[in-house]
């Protein structure tokens, strides 16, 4: 008698979950019902599951996923969606390491920022976990079916990924690390620039060693609010100066950077340390009062600071690119498959508008920021 009650209080929870999601109750009529049903949580976190497997055979990766939940400001439901992404790897024996890399860098509890490195989890009771898990539901659901840029776990991928050399890798990241790491300008501007150089000239190398059969692949970078746009800009710009192109895709929290993986490594580890030295630089010249003024000085700061970045990145670059003329056909070549690939990916798509420059002082901030930045 007792497991036919169990039984039928989950299929009672599952027939109202699927009320809630198809919209034939209300949201908080099924909170009521879930809270007075014992087996609420066990379905709860099996739907999530589902939706969470459904997601990563529609193209999704663990970072995006995560990513485009927390940006909501809702910490359980970010904590919920790193707690499937890791039951869901834990069914697979073989999984592809750049699958894996997301995995491990999950937040600890699902949080997000400065608290990122907090072991302690968020405590939720039952009923808000109900909630949590609910509109969770409900956000996952209106999640598009994206391109499968790498092979979720139980599938084979068709394409190959070899990366940077490690050691090109590593020592960028150490002139980037030092680059981020001091006050100075002048020392500051010496790490950048030989890094971008080290970049430019690994970038050279490829080419001269490329196997024939490589083809030009996609990777989707975070651009997280505020200043979206700006920040797309930003990785635009560090893109084009290293052989590849972006498509901004802001209702879903990333860009997508197509190119040659080992360009692409060098895109994605410029961008991230560029946007960590221009926030710091940014709050040390911005304005101490005025909110209007404040969002305008950051806004014009960072448009400001990509279109300089791109400028002395692109220099750099046509400077390596100078010393062997003879590779600008296929050069050429290259930078045509990858905008082929583009246009396969994204059909259509529309130049966004470019920012308003509300802020002289933000402007000759940026700028000057730029002029400091490392490139490393």
């Amino acid at each position: 008698m007792d497991a036919i009650q169990q039984d039928n209080a989950g299929v009672k929870a599952s027939e109202t979950v699927r009320a809630v999601l198809a919209g034939e109750l209300s949201y908080e009529a099924g909170l009521d019902a879930l809270a007075g049903t014992p087996d609420a949580d066990a379905v709860l976190v099996a739907a999530v599951d589902a939706a969470v497997d459904r997601l990563f055979q529609g193209g999704w990766q663990p970072a995006e996923l995560h990513r485009v939940v927390a940006r909501r400001g809702e910490p359980g439901q970010a904590q919920i969606v790193a707690e499937a992404v890791r039951r869901h790897l834990t069914r697979f024996r073989e999984v592809d390491p750049r699958w894996r890399a997301q995995v491990d860098d999950l937040p600890a509890a699902g949080r997000t920022g400065a608290d990122r490195t907090r072991p302690d989890r968020i405590e939720l009771d039952r009923i808000r976990r109900h909630d949590a898990a609910l509109g969770l539901l409900l956000e996952l659901r209106r999640l598009p079916r994206i391109e499968t840029l790498v092979p979720p776990p139980g599938t084979v991928g068709t394409a190959r990924y070899q990366g940077a050399d490690n050691r090109i890798l590593d020592r960028v990241r150490a002139l980037l690390a030092k680059a981020e790491g001091t006050e100075f300008p002048a020392e500051a501007e010496a790490f950048s620039a030989k890094a971008q150089e080290l970049i430019a000239k690994h970038s050279i190398e490829s080419v001269l060693t490329a196997a024939p059969e490589s083809v030009p692949l996609a990777r989707r970078v975070g651009v997280d609010h505020p200043y979206e746009s700006e920040k797309a800009a930003l990785l635009d710009a560090v893109a084009r100066a290293n052989h590849c192109h972006t498509v901004w895709s802001p209702e879903l929290a990333f860009s997508t950077v197509f190119g040659f993986d080992a360009d692409i490594d060098a895109v994605e580890l410029l961008y991230t340390s560029l946007l960590v030295q221009a926030n710091r630089a940014m709050a040390r010249d911005e304005p101490v009062k005025g909110k209007a003024r404040v969002k305008a000085f950051r806004r014009s700061f960072l448009v400001a600071y990509a279109h300089r970045i791109g400028e002395r990145l692109e220099r750099t670059t046509r400077h390596e690119i100078e010393r062997h003329t003879d590779l600008l056909p296929v050069l050429r070549g290259r930078d045509l498959r990858v905008r082929e690939a583009m246009a396969q990916s994204f059909p259509r798509t529309v130049r966004a508008r470019g920012s308003r420059v509300d802020s002289l002082e933000g402007w000759e901030s940026g700028r000057a920021a730029a002029d400091e930045a490392k490139l490393g």
